[in-house]
C-alpha cells in the first residue's frame, strides 16, 4: 500500500528551528490551495525522490526510469504562484527549489552530470544518511545578499543529493548562490511580499550542526510568526 510522508528530518527542523508547528495536509486537490493557506503562516516545499515531470517546463521525458510524481506537481506548481501572490512566507528545498522556478515558468536540465563542465550532484544512494547528506562542495554567494549575511561570508560548505537541477531561471527569481560549476543553489523572489527563498541543497540535516541552516530556519520561523499576527489581527 502507498504511504503519505513526512521527512522526520523537514518535520524536526521547523519544530526545532524555525519553533514552528509542522503540519500536513494529505490528499489536497489544487481547488483547496486558498482555503488551507488561510490555516497556515507558512508554506515549506520539501525534497523528495521524485522529480518535477518535464512536460511542465516544456519537455521531453529523458530517463523513463526517473521517478516521478504528477500529483505533488498538480498541487505544488499551483501552491507556489498563490503563496507568492498572496505573501505567504515560502521556503523551497531540492525539489521544493525546482519546483519554484518551474511554477514561475523556468526550466531544469534532467540530468546535470551530463553536461559539458559540470559537477555529478548526485550521491551513492548505497552509502549511508551521513555520507550522503555530507558536505559536498561549496556555494558562493552574490555579495551582501541574505545568504550571505545568513552564512557570515560569501561562502559556504554544502551537501548535494540530487540529479536535476535549474536550466532556465524564471523571471522574477534572483540567484543567490551557486554552485562551482555554475549551477544555481539559491535563489529568492523578488519583491516578494514576505520571505520566499530557495535552495538546492538539504539544510534540514543536522541543522543545529551548521549556523547557516540555523540562520535560515530562523529567518523562515520569524516570517512564519510575521503572517500569523497579521492574519489572526493581533
Amino acid at each position: 500500500m502507498p504511504f503519505l510522508v513526512l521527512g522526520d528530518k523537514y518535520a524536526r527542523a521547523v519544530k526545532a528551528d524555525a519553533h514552528a508547528q509542522p503540519v500536513l495536509f494529505p490528499l489536497v486537490d489544487a481547488d483547496q490551495i486558498d482555503e488551507l493557506l488561510a490555516l497556515v503562516d507558512g508554506v515549506m516545499l520539501t525534497g523528495s525522490p521524485s522529480n518535477v515531470h518535464p512536460t511542465r517546463f516544456g519537455a521531453d521525458l529523458a530517463d523513463p526510469t526517473l521517478m516521478l510524481d504528477e500529483a505533488r506537481d498538480d498541487l505544488t506548481l499551483g501552491l507556489v504562484q498563490a503563496c507568492v501572490a498572496q505573501g505567504v512566507p515560502l521556503l523551497g528545498i531540492c525539489r521544493g527549489f525546482q519546483e519554484i522556478n518551474v511554477a514561475l515558468g523556468g526550466t531544469l536540465h534532467q540530468k546535470v552530470h551530463e553536461l559539458p563542465g559540470h559537477s555529478d550532484h548526485r550521491q551513492s544512494p548505497d552509502g549511508s544518511y551521513e555520507e550522503q547528506y555530507g558536505p559536498s562542495h561549496t556555494v558562493r554567494f552574490e555579495q551582501d545578499c541574505v545568504f550571505a549575511r545568513w552564512a557570515g561570508a560569501d561562502h559556504a560548505m554544502v551537501n548535494s543529493v540530487h540529479g536535476q537541477g535549474v536550466g532556465r531561471l524564471a523571471q522574477g527569481l534572483r540567484a543567490l548562490g551557486h554552485a562551482p560549476d555554475g549551477l544555481v543553489e539559491a535563489f529568492e523572489v523578488e519583491g516578494a511580499q514576505a520571505f520566499a527563498y530557495a535552495v538546492q541543497w538539504h539544510p534540514e540535516w543536522k541543522v543545529a550542526q551548521n549556523p547557516l541552516s540555523v540562520a535560515l530556519f530562523h529567518a523562515f520561523g520569524e516570517a512564519c510568526r510575521a503572517r500569523q499576527v497579521k492574519r489572526l489581527g493581533r
